[in-house]
């Protein structure tokens, strides 16, 4: 695909993920995301040519611009959405896939000092909610959805939904993401179950219960004294 045609692409995928977009020129000057993906694809460029400091200078220049770090060295697929961007940042060995939506102050990062493959992959139709954190060698697979302020540091199968801190795969409300069209992005990040707020209704019904199973024997112990008392 040539450069021109990605670039449509890229305009294209904004108008049809951000319902604020109103206009071609409002899209090519005044969003970030935009920017970042364009100024990453050339210091990616270099950097496959074994050049270090350019492409360097140019992620850093990017980062002052937009508030979006991207390391030269991580591999972008197309239909990447980063909306608002401030803080995202993505690291050098990170990998994503295809129809991808970021949101602002998520990182792809790594978790040690460790070389070689320390940053995660991403697969195709992911979406990853605001304030995420992505951590480590791990895969994400397709049609993910990462809730807003989780952090994911283990695998995730196809087709969940992942929310918490340590991130844990949760059903949605029996709503599958795989009965959506293959293409299609679910950007619904604000429809996700609270586990937490599911665990202290389990506890609550089960004290409920316990309460309820008090009473019962405290009557038949009351009637027992009666009884007792009457003889």
């Amino acid at each position: 695909m040539g450069l021109f045609q990605r670039i449509k692409k890229d305009i294209r995928v904004i108008f049809e993920r951000d319902p604020a977009a109103k206009s071609v020129f409002e899209v090519i000057f005044c969003y970030p995301g935009l920017h970042a993906l364009l100024l990453h694809r050339i210091a990616h460029w270099l950097y496959q040519k074994n050049l270090v400091l350019l492409p360097r200078l140019i992620s850093q220049f990017n980062r002052f611009l937009t508030g979006i770090e991207i390391h030269p060295g991580a591999r972008i697929g197309e239909g990447l959405f980063i909306d608002h961007g401030m803080g995202v940042v993505i690291g050098e060995t990170a990998e994503i896939g295809d129809n991808v939506t970021i949101y602002q102050g998520v990182t792809l990062g790594g978790t040690g000092k460790e070389k070689g493959k320390r940053h995660p992959t991403v697969g195709n139709n992911v979406v990853i909610s605001a304030g995420a954190k992505v951590l480590g060698s791990l895969v994400v697979g397709d049609n993910v959805k990462i809730g807003a302020g989780s952090v994911v540091l283990r695998n995730v199968p196809p087709n969940c939904t992942v929310v918490g801190v340590p991130g844990k795969v949760v059903v949605r409300e029996g709503r599958k993401i795989a009965d959506m069209q293959p293409d299609a992005v679910d950007l619904q990040h604000h429809l996700l179950p609270d586990p937490v707020g599911e665990m202290i209704l389990c506890l609550q019904r089960k004290i409920g219960r316990l309460e309820n199973r008090i009473e019962e024997l405290e009557a038949k112990l009351y009637d027992s004294q009666g009884i007792q008392h009457a003889h």
